[in-house]
């Protein structure tokens, strides 16, 4: 097994991890009764669940070796409304670095199919660091009165993701 294939199953444990500390977040919301604010880190658990589930694919897809790695248990209490939020964007930021030295280990091994692959995730990750930041920056502002923040998320959540459609598959279908 190459050291990109090694890496991109330790990646799929990294995505798997994202989703379920999604999960505690989306739990943490819900618990507030921030319903705007607990749907949106439960659709983020499943983003992050279907990026795992594309990199089985592609996996499969070269006829590699699959390795599901186990994952650490999530962080579940919070001291704020806004500690989930810094969190969920410190972990966009440690994902971005992680496919970039996914993307840097690909070139280094002239896997240029496994690169290309990886483009898509860049994107990804870009956008989903510019829409986390936002989100904190909102959250951050409106600490005393969080109901504003779920205003804002009702009015901007809604549409579809353009990168979606361009996604690679996912092994059992995207959720």
């Amino acid at each position: 097994m190459s050291r990109f294939t090694d890496q991109l199953n330790e990646q799929i444990g990294y995505e798997f991890g994202a989703s379920q500390q999604y999960v505690a977040i989306a739990v943490y919301y819900d618990a507030q009764t921030l319903p705007q604010l607990a749907a949106h880190f439960y659709r983020q658990s499943v983003e992050e669940r279907n990026h795992a589930m594309m990199i089985v694919q592609y996996i499969v897809d070269a006829d590699e070796e699959v390795r599901v790695p186990g994952v650490e248990a999530p962080q579940t209490a919070f001291a704020d409304v806004v500690e989930p939020v810094a969190l969920a964007l410190a972990q966009e930021k440690r994902v971005t670095e992680q496919i970039a030295a996914l993307v840097l280990l690909a070139r280094e091994e002239g896997d240029l199919v496994g690169e290309q692959f990886l483009y898509w995730f860049l994107q990804e990750q870009r956008e989903e660091v510019a829409s986390m930041s936002s989100l904190l920056d909102v959250i951050e502002r409106s600490r005393d009165n969080v109901l504003l923040v779920e205003e804002y998320l009702a009015r901007e959540s809604g549409g579809e993701n353009p990168l979606e459609a361009g996604a690679p598959p996912a092994a059992g279908g995207a959720l």
